[in-house]
């Protein structure tokens, strides 16, 4: 199943408390579960304004109706084709 990198433009997304990432987080997995066992979020990583996700979906409509649903923005989605970390260097 193809991996993809969501960009989201959240302005001040490094700032946000813990309670806020725990109720964004709560409505992403009410949604996922809502939408079924095709996609899956792995993980995101937040930076000062964007959040970064790695999501498992059969395609890129999938991923859209998530952030639809949550009303998260997607403003980039692009399909991860490989994994490199220093050990490719190997």
């Amino acid at each position: 199943m193809p991996k993809y990198m969501i960009e989201r433009e959240l302005p001040g997304a490094g700032n946000i408390p813990d309670q806020g990432i725990k109720e964004i987080s709560q409505k992403s997995c009410s949604v996922l579960n809502e939408m079924g066992p095709q996609i899956q979020w792995v993980n995101s990583f937040v930076t000062d304004d964007k959040i970064y996700c790695v999501y498992i979906a059969p395609n890129k409509e999938m991923i859209q109706e998530h952030a639809k649903q949550g009303g998260f923005p997607a403003d980039h989605i692009a399909e991860i084709h490989r994994m490199i970390d220093p050990v490719s260097a190997e």
